[in-house]
């Protein structure tokens, strides 16, 4: 992360993070319409939330500096997905009878791919606020991106750190209701194994049940006791699982990803004590995510709940950055901007699509719960050959 001095001032101007593509008057904006199919309710919304409430904050700075390029004045159109693939669908067809040019969606794969079908063949670029498994920008379409990091790059870096911590065999829960929870403990098994590792188990759950007790029974009975149990969980179901599992007096520590870098996970205490994640950021003394986080702060009037924030602002700037590449509204040409972002300055570090399949590359952070409190192991980008094909 590169430092630079803390902000003193409420407003946060963009050219403090380095990430303005320019400016204008406001008189000689333009307006352009951005859709925002995002999960207000249901259980994606502690996730797209905070992602939205990120990209508002970038949205406002960049209209009052002239709009996305310094000339298009953004006009954020939202509707609630309520978490369903196909509400979403219905939405964003909503959003684009109403004249998007850009689309924004929920912070999963599903429903993303789903509406890539809608925007595809309009050339219209969509960027989902957190989704991650890797398979959406294969699925969804050639107008379809990621922006934080995907599930196979995640998995990957976790697996790192289990091999250097000496673990030696590890457990795999699995649920194949998302392509997150299905895909991303597979990736997770696939590097481990490849680095000398085993996986000496795979169970199952299924998305919302709030029992685990079958599952938890078969881990006390495996003639291997595992070093580590790799899950994509997340709220309700990781808490769920947690609880039972310690309950049961079961210690095997529970390794995840970036969907348990969240408030209800951290006020499980000392249960998810030696539980690892993964985030898009850390934010280190003077480092512009540390500024990011007083700027939000005094924006938003609470501090932000993790780095979902931070990218949803970093999304609002790459959009800035697409638009003043393409020197148009072109939908085609605002996808073409974004495919041809790199070494992106963000808050969180460098973020490049040229050269990708759209997902981006950008660090990988792992943290881990200790005494009640995320700390920081270490930030990582793992070797490209060693990454799970989607």
């Amino acid at each position: 992360m590169t430092g630079i001095n803390r902000l003193r001032q409420t407003a946060l101007g963009a050219a403090a993070f380095g990430l303005a593509a320019g400016a204008a008057s406001m008189a000689s904006a333009e307006e352009i319409n951005v859709g925002v199919a995002t999960a207000q309710t249901g259980y994606l919304a502690p996730y797209d939330q905070p992602s939205l409430a990120g990209l508002r904050m970038a949205i406002d700075e960049i209209n009052a500096k002239g709009g996305l390029g310094g000339k298009y004045k953004v006009n954020l159109m939202i509707k609630d997905t309520r978490t369903d693939t196909a509400q979403t669908v219905t939405v964003a067809q909503e959003l684009i009878d109403a004249g998007a040019k850009i689309m924004l969606t929920p912070c999963d794969a599903d429903p993303t791919i789903s509406v890539g079908q809608l925007t595809g063949p309009l050339g219209i670029p969509t960027i989902t606020l957190c989704g991650t498994a890797p398979v959406l920008v294969v699925a969804g379409g050639d107008t379809v991106f990621g922006a934080y990091p995907g599930d196979n790059i995640a998995a990957t870096a976790v697996a790192d750190f289990a091999i250097s911590e000496g673990k030696k065999t590890a457990y795999l829960l699995v649920s194949p209701d998302s392509t997150y929870t299905a895909n991303l403990p597979e990736y997770f098994g696939k590097v481990f194994e490849a680095k000398g590792g085993k996986v000496v188990g795979r169970g199952s759950f299924t998305m919302g049940q709030p029992d685990f007790s079958a599952e938890i029974t078969n881990i006390k009975g495996l003639a291997e006791q595992p070093d580590l149990i790799m899950t994509a969980a997340y709220e309700p179901d990781f808490p769920a699982f947690v609880q039972q599992l310690r309950a049961a007096g079961v210690t095997i520590p529970v390794y995840g990803a970036d969907a348990i870098g969240t408030p209800t996970v951290k006020a499980l205490g000392s249960l998810v004590d030696g539980t690892v994640y993964t985030s898009a950021g850390y934010a280190s003394p003077g480092s512009k995510l540390e500024a990011f986080n007083e700027a939000f702060t005094k924006y938003a009037g609470h501090a932000p709940e993790s780095t979902y924030e931070a990218n949803g602002y970093e999304i609002g700037y790459i959009l800035d950055a697409a638009v003043a590449a393409a020197g148009s509204d072109d939908p085609k040409a605002i996808r073409d901007g974004i495919a041809g972002l790199k070494d992106f300055e963000g808050v969180t570090g460098k973020i490049t699509y040229a050269g990708t399949n759209r997902m981006p590359v950008r660090p990988v952070v792992l943290m881990r719960y200790e005494g009640g409190e995320p700390k920081y192991i270490a930030t990582i980008t793992p070797d490209p050959a060693e990454v799970p094909e989607p």
